[in-house]
């Protein structure tokens, strides 16, 4: 069936069912392309723009088989660099690794007990995350693994059960949530839906790891000095006095918890300082430095082997320690994920999946922006669920990004992801070969590690300074964050962030005001020169010289909201003609707070056209009864009357039939409000097909009749148009460069036929002179040089949409030019001269 059948039965369906087609489309293409344009149809190609299909989009939208082979391909970065590696590659890669094995190892155990988990299940984590991470990883610089917020979202949720199921093991639920968690995670980032984790903010973030840092390393105080007595998973605040009142309690876990704290800090700063005073030996003190956790750590453990050597009863021991740690994987099984268990947690799983997205994300992305590369966040995505569905096989829990084992990877030189193979390594040693050095660790000491590591979350003042400067709004969302952590608990910390800046974000959208606008000419200024200004030159000489440098409108808020300079009084386009301007898109939420700017605006500074419109006070309006009895209504024949409007949508890229309907009624009374004439809608800047198309459905984009008669009215087109390659184009190079290949040929013949015969005398001069001006003459009709005239031109927009301008300038001419010729009286006003 062809396409022409195909449009006669939807014609005729259309007609069946009542649908009109042509619904508000005052004028065909044909009648417009008629109209009394500034240029003729021979000196330019017309244009009619085609509008999107439903068909189209569907097309573009739907995955063909390459994209599906691409999407395939991309699930495995590992396969677009891994045939490339190299040694040098490698022995970057293999000092980073080694160097995230030695922090990774402590850190991992210690983020156990915050999970309530034995310390094996944190190696467990480790092993598991560096080593599956690289297959699917876009960031160099990420390690994935057991990290301080998620431990204590997964130590929160193992408690809870606890209390309600205590026969089922610890280990077991917080497999469950790393296979559910990462099974939400990999389906988001397998549908490419990585997008989602942008609504959540910057300030949400902060507030999200300052609020954490601080729960958790006051949580650790207990642990650090040797207190017991109370609870540290309780609120902040609680916990805080509950250290207060209990801390003469302490015992001499504390000497070794404060004194290992202390040598972190201090070694840290030492550090910092050698680098600072001998830069050429920066790289020794920072791995002195990144190693100072596994020093420590080394230290204390040989402490305390001496001094419990004798006695390893745990009633007998000076100071708790961490005791028996199995050898191997002794937990390997298939996770048991259960309807039950799934329903222990249900409601910590928002918060679950929400702490192991925007640690990750924003990590990857920061480290990705300082190294210089683009990570994809929905493979990010893909590679944390796949880790936390392996994971648990192996007895991991949740495990995501870690921003400490990150930095220090990234400052020790990894090449690429295969770093994580490496580390994997390094954790497989510890597992099988270390058990035994790990019973003598204090607890005190893995509690001053924690405490040391989430130091660096806590949001320093300097930034909250800065956000300040940027949004203090934002900085109203941080406090709130950190405080409800602080006061409540991690998961609320989180919600209550991340609801009020969707809040905000709705706010926003919601009362964006628009801004009328004026005309301001400008000149360019370098140093003291204005380009242009030359007072011996005319402005036709100036644009004939240099278009660019010649002066220029611009379009200024009237009320200078911009922060433009107060001094310069942006001048009203015209009298009756308002330019309006979308500041921060158009649509069902925003529309009616616009429109309602608009025509308060119009009503105050425009009058009716028709004075008389309203024979005797019945007729009138309630909304607008006039003066009271005895008085006379105020004057307003000083106000122009209404004759355009003019739409900037620079900020709109899409509508909505909310948003469109708005228009429609607005634009339905201000043509009440200014019969018998008829308001004119000018839309400049419209950068979207869909969006066009939308407000051409409703009428927009046409002349309007000005009777139910009048359907082709003599009326003023103006359009844009636009040489077809220009002077600078590369069609016009390449026919340069032709036509000097010609000429040099063409001189090449003439030296060796132009043989002086006898009696005849060419002097050189004459020769010369010739050749000169037969070369000018080619290069002045010669596009490369040619200024525009005798050009090949075509309109910018489509000749059936003559009210949709490319700018602000033309529709302010259009809208001009078809004020004057509707033969208004009253007195022309700036920009007059512009047509």
């Amino acid at each position: 069936m062809s396409s022409g059948t195909y449009t006669k039965v939807g014609h005729g369906l259309a007609k069946a069912l009542g649908i009109k087609l042509n619904y508000r489309h005052p004028q065909s293409a044909e009648h417009i392309s008629r109209g009394e344009s500034v240029f003729s149809v021979s000196s330019a190609d017309s244009f009619v723009e085609r509008e999107p299909t439903s068909w189209e989009w569907i097309r573009e939208t739907t995955p063909s088989r390459r994209d599906i082979l691409r999407w395939a391909y991309g699930l495995f970065p590992f396969t677009h660099w891994i045939d490339r590696y190299n040694a040098t590659w490698f022995a970057g890669d293999l000092i980073a690794g080694i160097t995230v094995g030695a922090v990774v190892i402590p850190q991992s155990m210690a983020y156990a007990k915050l999970a309530e988990l034995p310390p094996e299940f944190g190696l467990y984590s480790s092993f598991m995350g560096v080593l599956v991470y690289w297959f699917f990883a876009t960031s160099k610089d990420i390690t994935i693994g057991p990290v301080a917020v998620m431990s204590t979202v997964t130590g929160n949720v193992v408690e809870k059960v606890a209390i309600v199921r205590p026969d089922i093991p610890g280990h077991v639920v917080a497999s469950a949530l790393a296979v559910v968690a990462g099974a939400i995670i990999c389906f988001l980032g397998l549908i490419r839906a990585g997008r989602i984790v942008e609504f959540i903010s910057l300030a949400a973030i902060s507030a999200f790891m300052t609020g954490s840092a601080i729960n958790i390393a006051v949580g650790q105080v207990p642990a650090l000095m040797g207190i017991t007595g109370f609870s540290n998973r309780e609120s902040t605040y609680k916990v805080f006095i509950n250290i207060l009142r209990h801390l003469g309690r302490s015992e001499r876990d504390a000497a070794m918890g404060l004194s290992a704290l202390l040598f972190l800090y201090l070694i840290r700063y030492f550090c910092g300082f050698g680098a600072r005073k001998i830069p050429h030996r920066s790289k020794m003190f920072f791995f002195l430095s990144t190693l100072r956790t596994a020093f420590i750590i080394l230290l204390y453990t040989l402490i305390s082997w001496l001094v419990n050597r004798h006695h390893r009863k745990t009633n007998q021991r000076l100071f708790r320690i961490l005791g028996m740690v199995p050898r191997g994987f002794q937990n390997a099984a298939v996770p048991t994920v259960t309807k039950t268990i799934i329903q222990l947690f249900t409601d910590e799983l928002p918060a679950s999946v929400i702490v192991l997205l925007i640690e990750h994300i924003a990590i990857a992305k920061s480290f990705g922006r300082v190294n210089n590369y683009t990570i994809d966040p929905s493979q990010e995505m893909v590679a944390i669920g796949v880790t936390n569905l392996l994971g648990p096989f192996l007895g991991a829990y949740p495990a995501t990004g870690s921003f400490t084992r990150t930095a220090i990877k990234s400052k020790a030189g990894v090449r690429t992801p295969f770093a994580g193979v490496i580390t994997a390594l390094v954790v497989l040693l510890a597992i099988y070969a270390l058990p035994a050095v790990f019973f003598y660790i204090p607890n005190s000491v893995l509690s001053a590690v924690i405490i040391h590591a989430v130091g660096d979350l806590i949001t320093p003042p300097n930034t909250v300074y800065q956000f300040w400067r940027v949004s203090p709004l934002e900085v109203v969302i941080f406090f709130a964050g950190v405080f409800v952590t602080i006061f409540s608990n991690i998961e609320n910390g989180i919600y209550t962030t991340i609801s009020i800046s969707a809040a905000l974000l709705l706010f926003r959208v919601l009362y964006a005001r628009g801004r009328f606008l004026g005309k301001v000419k400008i000149h360019s200024v370098i140093g003291d020169h204005v380009l242009g200004g030359d007072s011996k030159l005319s402005d036709s000489d100036l644009e004939s010289r240099d278009p660019e440098r010649s002066s220029r409108n611009i379009f200024l808020p009237l009320d200078n909201g911009d922060g433009s300079n107060p001094n310069i009084q942006p001048e009203s386009p015209y009298p009756g003609i308002f330019i309006y301007r979308f500041s921060e898109g158009y649509n069902y939420p925003n529309a009616n707070h616009y429109l309602d700017h608009l025509l308060d605006t119009v009503f105050q500074q425009t009058r009716r056209t028709n004075p008389n419109s309203f024979a005797k006070l019945g007729d009138r309006p309630w909304n607008d009864p006039g003066p009271r009895r005895g008085r006379t209504e105020e004057d307003h024949s000083d106000r122009p009357t209404l004759k355009a409007i003019i739409l900037d949508f620079n900020s709109v890229n899409n509508v909505d039939i909310t948003s469109v309907q708005h228009l429609i009624d607005v634009r339905n009374q201000l043509d009440r409000y200014a019969a018998p004439d008829k308001v004119d809608w000018h839309l400049a800047c419209i950068n979207n097909r869909w969006t066009k198309r939308a407000l051409a459905s409703a009428g927009f984009g046409y002349p309007t009749p000005r009777s139910e008669a009048d359907t082709v009215q003599r009326w003023k087109p103006i359009f844009s148009v636009a040489e077809i390659g220009g002077h600078t184009s590369a069609a016009a190079a390449a026919e340069h460069r032709e036509n000097e290949r010609g000429l040099k040929k063409q001189r090449t013949e003439e030296r060796g036929s132009r043989s002086p015969e006898k009696g005849e005398a060419i002097s050189k001069d004459d020769a010369a002179d010739s050749e000169t001006s037969d070369f000018a003459q080619k290069i002045a009709t010669s596009k490369a040089y040619a200024s525009g005239v005798g050009a090949r031109v075509a309109v910018v927009h489509g000749l059936s949409r003559p009210l949709f301008h490319v700018d602000l300038t033309s529709a302010l001419q259009s809208a001009i030019a078809n004020a004057e010729r509707s033969g208004d009286s009253e007195p022309k006003g700036v920009g007059a001269n512009t047509v």
